[in-house]
This record gives C-alpha cells, sequence and structure tokens, in this order.
C-alpha cells in the first residue's frame, strides 16, 4: 500500500522549485537529496529530490527534470508517495489504512459508525466517521476525544462533545 508524505503545492522561485504539504513527521529523512519518490498520479513521477530546504516549518523541494516555475506548476497538486510499513513503529501514531473499518463507539460501547478515513487539517487530523445514517462526519483526532485507538480489537473510543455526532444527538434528543 502506498501512502501519501507529501501533496506539492505552489511554485517557489524560477529554477523548478516547490513548496510541500507535509504528512511525514521525518521530511529530511522522506526528502533526502537524491531520494527517488513515486507520485500520484504515477504519470507525474517519478521524482528525484535534487535539493531540499525548509524555513520553519514550511519545505521546499527541487527534483531533477524540474528546472522552471512552468514545469514546478505543473506538479500542483501531485502526491508524493511511499511504501507503507507494516505498521507504525510509534505506539500512539497509526497509517490511515491501519484506522479505515475500525469500528467507533462511545465509552458505554454505543457503536456510532465506522472509520471511513483519516483527513489532514491544518490544526490536526480529523478522523472521517460515517455514522449509521450515512452522515459523513469529521472528528478531532486528539486524545480528549478519541482517547482510545485498539487497532487489533477493531474499534475506536470517541468521547465527543454534545452536537458534534448527529446521530448520537438524535438519539439522545428521544430520550426527554
Amino acid at each position: 500500500m502506498q501512502l501519501v508524505v507529501a501533496t506539492i503545492g505552489r511554485a517557489h522561485g524560477l529554477r523548478g522549485d516547490v513548496a510541500v504539504d507535509l504528512r511525514t513527521d521525518t521530511p529530511e529523512v522522506r526528502f533526502a537529496v537524491g531520494t527517488v519518490l513515486q507520485t500520484d498520479p504515477p504519470d507525474a513521477g517519478p521524482l528525484t529530490v535534487a535539493r531540499t530546504r525548509s524555513m520553519g516549518d514550511r519545505w521546499f523541494l527541487g527534483f531533477d527534470d524540474v528546472t522552471d516555475r512552468t514545469a514546478a506548476e505543473a506538479l500542483r497538486g501531485v502526491g508524493l508517495v511511499v511504501e507503507a510499513e507494516d505498521s507504525a513503529d510509534d505506539e500512539d501514531a497509526w497509517y490511515p489504512h491501519e484506522l479505515a473499518g475500525l469500528r467507533a463507539e462511545l465509552p458505554d460501547g454505543t457503536v456510532v459508525g465506522e472509520v471511513v478515513g483519516l483527513e489532514p487539517l491544518p490544526a490536526h487530523d480529523a478522523l472521517v466517521i460515517r455514522e449509521p445514517s450515512g452522515t459523513r462526519t469529521l472528528v478531532p483526532f486528539v486524545r480528549a476525544i478519541v482517547p482510545v485507538v485498539d487497532v487489533a480489537g477493531g474499534r475506536v473510543v470517541l468521547d465527543p462533545p454534545d452536537g458534534l455526532l448527529g446521530d448520537a444527538s438524535d438519539a439522545d434528543a428521544g430520550e426527554d
């Protein structure tokens, strides 16, 4: 399975460099000079990293064969992908494919949906939950709201604030 480790953004400068939206905690490893990266869509690559630099939390990459701004702009929106390892090394880190399909339940065991994806957002990632009604809800993937991720047990436990999950709110309204 392939994982997106960055998405190419706007061109930066005239030499063909691009800004990238990171999806990795180790950009210095993933984007080392000489690294060959596959792309999504596949026909945009492969791309070989020629140069890297960072400014604060922003990363900029230059690739062999991308030598001007026009070529760099053509790559906007392209995903840089790597092969996924069997599982994440950190006990508090999960790959999106490990989370998809997990049952979403409340602390009391009430099933409130299924994890269908992970959405990277600027502040933090969000779990995409498909509620029983079919509604897709973004749940902030933070320990206060998702205290338990049990991949082996096939579930995540959600402790959402009132109103976050539509189906759970509907069930509570009927109890009055």
